[in-house]
């Protein structure tokens, strides 16, 4: 992300395209996020041979990840599951589950959607099981702040994702975390409401807190201010803001 907002700056592309869960919650003040694509899948899924539900998640079952929030999450599910750590694109991870041994590999649905491998999805987690990262699933269009180029993004603009972007973001900037952070959160909107809902682990990773709000849904940043808080508020000390 880094390198590409300093191409943007330095004004050898005019707009940038991210994920918007792998962005700092701190904008730099000279750019702009002009467009939030309609959200696609927002979930966590595993690919695996062996993995079909959320039961087959049993003791000493190796799930590679290289997301402290993922690996905190699968072991509320069952403390006793092995996360390995693992990095590269999506095709290198799924070859690394034959190549080291693994029952599966915990990965966002958009990212596997969007090159078209869904095939290899065994398992998708519903939010009450693995809260998405903040952003997941949706794509920001970034350009200069008091670009000309704002106008064209705001044609491809989805105002529901936004809103639920908006939300998410500021609980984010609010408990002061960033891509790595162990958190999770997503927003939902029906109707003229949406809900947060937010978890957050200790510094440790051994104890989590939980906190959902509703409000009307132009309210949304005020929420993720309120969500933020109350978790800050039950987290104490066991949770250091950066």
């Amino acid at each position: 992300c880094k390198e590409i907002e300093e191409s943007l700056l330095a004004k050898e592309i005019d707009i940038a395209v991210h994920s918007l869960k792998d962005m700092e919650s701190d904008e730099n003040k000279k750019l702009i996020i002009g467009a939030y694509v309609k959200r696609n899948d927002f979930r966590d899924v595993i690919v695996s041979e062996k993995i079909k539900n959320i039961s087959d998640l049993k003791n000493g079952i190796k799930i590679g990840s290289s997301s402290r929030r993922r690996e905190l999450q699968l072991k509320k599910i069952n403390k006793n599951i092995n996360v390995i750590y693992i990095r590269g694109n999506i095709d290198t991870r799924i070859n690394k589950i034959s190549e080291n041994d693994l029952d599966g590999i915990i990965l966002a649905a958009a990212g596997i959607k969007s090159l078209n491998l869904d095939k290899n999805i065994s398992f998708a987690f519903e939010s009450n099981h693995i809260l998405p990262a903040a952003g997941q699933g949706i794509i920001a269009v970034q350009c200069r702040r008091g670009d000309n180029v704002k106008k064209y993004l705001d044609t491809i603009n989805d105002n529901e994702t936004y809103l639920c972007a908006k939300a998410e973001r500021t609980f984010l900037q609010t408990i002061g975390g960033d891509c790595d952070t162990a958190v999770g959160c997503l927003a939902e909107i029906k109707d003229n409401n949406i809900k947060l809902k937010a978890q957050l682990f200790s510094d440790n990773g051994e104890d989590s807190f939980e906190y959902e709000m509703i409000g009307e849904r132009m309210e949304s940043a005020e929420i993720g201010k309120t969500v933020g808080k109350k978790l800050l508020s039950l987290a104490g000390n066991k949770f250091k803001k950066k």
